[in-house]
């Protein structure tokens, strides 16, 4: 057994100097090991939606009325406020688990070796997400649900899932310069998926702002924009992004692509499939809770597909040395703790 080197005052001088270079020096993750954090990551991302989905479906938007207490005299939920105090402090106490998930993957990349600057980077843009998007979910509660703040807040965390699934790809692959697997058309192609796929995101906000499930039992007040004609904006929106994936598909089996992009495409068909038919079952039964709840999920699902189709698209070869040299104080610390030899 490798006996475990004593701390000496230095090291944890050094430690509280820079504690994911003290980290790093003394751990070394695996490939697989960086892959599960960054996954737990994205994971915790689609969670937060889902959570924060129930906590507008069921009305408790405002079961903690206030930011960043609970109530002006609580940190917490107390008994007097009920399941919605309850359902709204739990989803907060989930931002906890998310920034621990992303914490993980944070120090995961920084102590894999060869250190790769560009993964480190990705986790701290996570990172930077969660904090704006805490803050941005208080001043939704202090605002009084307001749709438009609502809106924001999934956007924002539509971009955490982005900025996840991005990390997640990226530890798959090395860090030469990305090279294209299909020509100039099919990639303009896959340009009009994205924009078509934003668009009709966002378009769905703008029908969760206008609709019947405002958050809380009182009354917000709803975008002021007719719901059915919006929904059928989106509807439209919907089928333009399945019409461009079903001839994103026909193309790439036109030009011989690779198997990964055909099966990139072939899975956001799919997801987006069994979005559809959550979407039109949700709206025709007048929109129950567990169906928006799902359709919500299913939003989630639909971007990383489509982002997964994007990055299919390009390989990055994977014997590139680490685009960043070790930082000097791996190589101290390190040899601090071998010893004299």
């Amino acid at each position: 057994m490798v006996p475990v080197p004593k701390l000496t005052r230095a090291d944890a001088a050094a430690a509280l100097r820079n504690p994911l270079a003290f980290i790093a020096a003394r751990w070394t993750p695996t490939t697989r090991t960086v892959q599960r954090a960054a996954l737990a990551a994205l994971v915790m991302s689609v969670v937060i939606v889902v959570t924060g989905g129930a906590v507008r479906l069921t009305g408790s938007g405002l079961g903690c009325p206030t930011w960043p207490k609970c109530t002006a005299d609580s940190l917490t939920a107390t008994r007097e406020m009920g399941l919605h105090g309850v359902i709204e402090f739990g989803n907060r106490m989930l931002t906890y688990v998310l920034c621990a998930a992303v914490g993980w993957a944070i120090i995961a990349a920084r102590a894999q070796k060869p250190w790769r600057r560009s993964l480190t980077r990705l986790g701290w843009a996570q990172f930077w997400v969660v904090m704006s998007n805490a803050v941005l979910g208080g001043i939704v509660v202090l605002v009084g649900l307001n749709p438009y703040t609502v809106a924001a807040h999934f956007l924002a965390t539509t971009a955490l899932i982005t900025v996840a699934a991005v990390m997640w790809q990226r530890i798959r692959e090395g860090d030469g310069a990305a090279r294209p697997l299909v020509g100039k058309a099919v990639r303009q192609l896959v340009w009009c998926l994205i924009a078509a796929s934003a668009l009709l995101i966002m378009v769905g906000t703008v029908v969760t702002g206008a609709g019947p499930h405002a958050g809380d039992s009182s009354d917000v007040p709803r975008m002021p924009v007719d719901w059915e004609t919006v929904s059928k904006v989106h509807a439209v929106l919907a089928w333009i992004v399945v019409t461009l994936t079903f001839a994103l598909w026909f193309v790439l089996k036109a030009v011989d692509a690779p198997r990964g992009p055909l099966n990139r495409t072939r899975d956001l068909f799919l997801v987006l499939l069994a979005q559809g038919v959550i979407g039109y079952v949700q709206y025709f039964t007048d929109l129950p809770e567990l169906l928006v709840a799902l359709h919500m999920l299913g939003s989630c699902l639909v971007w990383i597909a489509v982002l997964r189709v994007t990055l299919s698209l390009r390989e990055r070869p994977t014997d590139t040395p680490s685009d960043t040299p070790a930082p000097q104080e791996y190589a101290t610390t390190s040899a601090s703790m071998a010893g004299p030899r």
